[in-house]
C-alpha cells in the first residue's frame, strides 16, 4: 500500500487522510449505501476506544476530524497540530483496523442515516441532483445516490459490513496521505506498525464504463420553485479535454461572471440560484446546470440556458473570457493549496488517478495551452441531444416540456 507525504515546512499543523480507492459505484445493487454506512461505522468505537473517547482525545488537542463517501473513494482523515501526529495515526488507523461494529451502534447509525436520507429528500434543491443522476446514469451504479435507499439500509448486518470490509479494504486500495510540517521517514515509522499485517482478500474492482440516458423528466411537488438540472456529457479526470471543458464551465455558469449567472440572475431577476458545475470520474464525466425559479418562469429560464448553449456551439468565446476564466481557475488551484486538508487530499487523489505525483506547475501549463477553437469543438462535441438529460422538480403538471428541449 502506498504512502505519500508532502513537506510543508513553515506550518505548524499535519493533515493526515487515510484514502481507499472504493465508493458507492463498487456496491452492488443491495449494497446501495453500505461504503457509506461503513465510514459512518468507524467512528462508533474500537476494541481499544468508545465512540465518546474517540472525540474526546481529538478535541482535547484542537483536532478535526472527519470523513467521507464519494462516488470512487472513501476517506477518514484528520487534522492537528505537528506535535500531535502520534496521536492521529494511533486513533485513525484504529478505527480504520479495529472498530468492533456493536449491533446496538449499528441499529443506532442505520436511523441516522435512515434521517439523513429523509432530510435530503426534503430539500429540492439537492433531491433534484439525486433525481439528475438516477435519469443521466440509468443503468449503471452512478446513477444510486452515496447514501443508498431507506430498503438498502433497511437491510445491512453486521455481517454484510463484514464481508465487504474484507473484500474492499484490501491494502492495494489503500493511500496513506499526509501534508503539513512532517519528516516522511518518521510518518513510515509511524504508521507501519499499524497497517503491516493488513490481511484482506483482493476482490478486482469492476467498474462498467457509464452510458448517457438521454430524456427530459418531470417531477411533481407541491413547492414554492421549480428546480431544474440539466446535463450534457462531460470529461473524465484524465481526458486530455478536461482543461477546456473546466473554461468552459467557468465562463458558462461557474463564476458570478458567467454567462448564466449575468443573463438569468443579474440582467433578469429570474432567480436567485443558477450554477454550472462539472461532475468528473476515472472514466466519464458531465457538465451540469441547476437552477430554482418560479413556476411561470420556467419555460423562459430554460430557453436562456439553450440559447446560452448554442451560443459556445456557434460563435468562439472571446480572448478576454478565455484569459479571465484561465486566471479564475489557477486562482482557485493555489488558493486552495494553502490548506494541507487541500494538498492531502490532492496527494491520495493523483495516486488513485494517474499513479503519480502531478506538479501544479503541469496543471497550470495544461490551462494556458488550451485555445479558443478547442473550447469551441469541445461545445460542438458535448452539447448534443444523444447526450443530454433534463429534470424538474416542483410545480411542473401541465407544464408542456419535452424531448425537443434538448435540441440546442
Amino acid at each position: 500500500m502506498r504512502v505519500v507525504t508532502e513537506w510543508i515546512p513553515h506550518l505548524h499543523s499535519v493533515s493526515m487522510g487515510i484514502w481507499l480507492n472504493l465508493g458507492s459505484r463498487d456496491e452492488t445493487e443491495n449494497e446501495s449505501g453500505l461504503t457509506h454506512f461503513i465510514e459512518h461505522m468507524l467512528f462508533k468505537g474500537t476494541q481499544r476506544r468508545s465512540a465518546q473517547e474517540i472525540a474526546k482525545q481529538l478535541d482535547a488537542v484542537g483536532g478535526m476530524s472527519n470523513a467521507f463517501t464519494s462516488k470512487e473513494n472513501t476517506c477518514f482523515h484528520a487534522k492537528v497540530l505537528d506535535t500531535h501526529l502520534p496521536l492521529v495515526v494511533d486513533i485513525l488507523s484504529d478505527i480504520f483496523l479495529h472498530s468492533v461494529f456493536d449491533p446496538a451502534e449499528v441499529e443506532r447509525e442505520r436511523e441516522v442515516i435512515l434521517q439523513e436520507i429523509n432530510m435530503v429528500e426534503e430539500t429540492p434543491d439537492e433531491y433534484v441532483h439525486i433525481l439528475f443522476n438516477r435519469n443521466f446514469w440509468d443503468g449503471n451504479p452512478l446513477a444510486r445516490p452515496i447514501f443508498g435507499s431507506i430498503k438498502t439500509v433497511q437491510s445491512f448486518t453486521k455481517e454484510m459490513i463484514l464481508g465487504y470490509l474484507n473484500r474492499g479494504y484490501h491494502p492495494d486500495r489503500i493511500v496513506l496521505s499526509a501534508a503539513g510540517n512532517l519528516d516522511h521517514e518518521k510518518f513510515l515509522q509511524l504508521v507501519e506498525p499499524a497497517f503491516n499485517n493488513i490481511k484482506r482478500h483482493s476482490h478486482t474492482l469492476n467498474r462498467k464504463v457509464p452510458t448517457i440516458s438521454s430524456r427530459v423528466e418531470l417531477y411533481p411537488r407541491d413547492l414554492e420553485q421549480v428546480h431544474l438540472c440539466l446535463g450534457a456529457r462531460g470529461t473524465s479526470l484524465v481526458e486530455k479535454e478536461r482543461y477546456s471543458c473546466s473554461i468552459l464551465n467557468v465562463i458558462l455558469g461557474g463564476s458570478m461572471s458567467s454567462r448564466l449567472f449575468q443573463e438569468v440572475r443579474e440582467r433578469r431577476g429570474l432567480a436567485y440560484s443558477i450554477y454550472s458545475f462539472l461532475s468528473s470520474h476515472s472514466d466519464a464525466g458531465m457538465v451540469g446546470i441547476y437552477g430554482a425559479v418560479r413556476p411561470q418562469n420556467i419555460k423562459e429560464t430554460l430557453d436562456l440556458i439553450r440559447h446560452e448553449l448554442s451560443r459556445f456551439k456557434e460563435d468562439p468565446i472571446s480572448d478576454a473570457e478565455l484569459r479571465a476564466a484561465k486566471e479564475h481557475i489557477k486562482g482557485g488551484i493555489y488558493l486552495a493549496a494553502e490548506n494541507t486538508d487541500n494538498r492531502m487530499s490532492r496527494l491520495a487523489k493523483n495516486e488513485f488517478i494517474f499513479d503519480r505525483f502531478v506538479p501544479y506547475e503541469e496543471i497550470e501549463a495544461g490551462l494556458e495551452s488550451v485555445t479558443i477553437e478547442e473550447v469551441q469543438a469541445l461545445a460542438q462535441q458535448l452539447f448534443r441531444p444523444e447526450y443530454m438529460s433534463l429534470v424538474l422538480l416542483g410545480q411542473v403538471d401541465g407544464l408542456n416540456v419535452d424531448q425537443s428541449y434538448l435540441n440546442i
